[in-house]
């Protein structure tokens, strides 16, 4: 593994952690570490479906960013305070 891969990986977690935060439709209590973080799971497990089912870039660029929006949504949810 070289450090061009390691560097695009950690941009396309950037990217689609961003966009899978945009679409939770509330606030994260979570910071952009973990935001990354979420977006390079998301983006892997994404492309794993992908790549296994035979998509092309679209659609398993949409897969990945749905992955990641999951995420956010139950990362976000447990880190959530609750209200007394």
């Amino acid at each position: 593994m070289d450090i061009n891969s390691l560097l695009s990986g950690l941009f396309v977690g950037i990217v689609i952690g961003g966009i899978a935060r945009i679409l939770v439709p509330s606030m994260q209590p979570i910071g952009c570490l973990m935001t990354i973080f979420l977006g390079i799971l998301g983006g892997a497990g994404g492309m794993f479906v992908g790549q296994a089912a035979g998509w092309g870039f679209w659609l398993t660029f949409i897969t990945q960013i749905v992955f990641a929006a999951i995420l956010v949504a139950i990362i976000a949810s447990l880190f959530r305070k609750s209200s007394p």
